[in-house]
């Protein structure tokens, strides 16, 4: 099976902009969506950059920022799901995968200790 994360780490960003366009249009949800969106796309974007890093300290500390990322996107869904009860099903799903993506920046983490 061949295995994209930057493919899935994309995905990742894109689903989180798409469930916060479906969420009422109010002061609270405004300051939420922002910081979710900075979060999820955050992801990807910096997996990215580690694949081009310029040594293993370069890829190591990217790594670790799409790690706090992760995590720091499962707290804006807890937020998010707090001010929006209804939405919990794209609240769970997308949690699933950022603590998911969480655990697997984890263990390359941990892994690049190794070398």
């Amino acid at each position: 099976m061949n295995y994209d994360l930057e493919e899935r780490t994309a995905k990742f960003g894109e689903n989180t902009v798409h469930f916060v366009g479906s969420l009422a249009k109010n002061e609270v949800n405004k300051i939420l969506i922002n910081q979710i969106v900075r979060s999820a796309t955050s992801v990807g974007a910096n997996y990215m950059e580690a694949n081009q890093a310029s040594s293993k300290k370069d890829f190591k500390n990217k790594i670790g920022i799409c790690r706090k990322e992760a995590n720091e996107t499962k707290y804006w869904l807890r937020m998010i799901l707090s001010a929006n009860k209804d939405n919990a099903d794209g609240c769970r799903k997308l949690w699933k995968e950022s603590h998911e993506l969480m655990l697997i920046f984890s263990k390359i983490f941990s892994s690049s200790n190794k070398d």
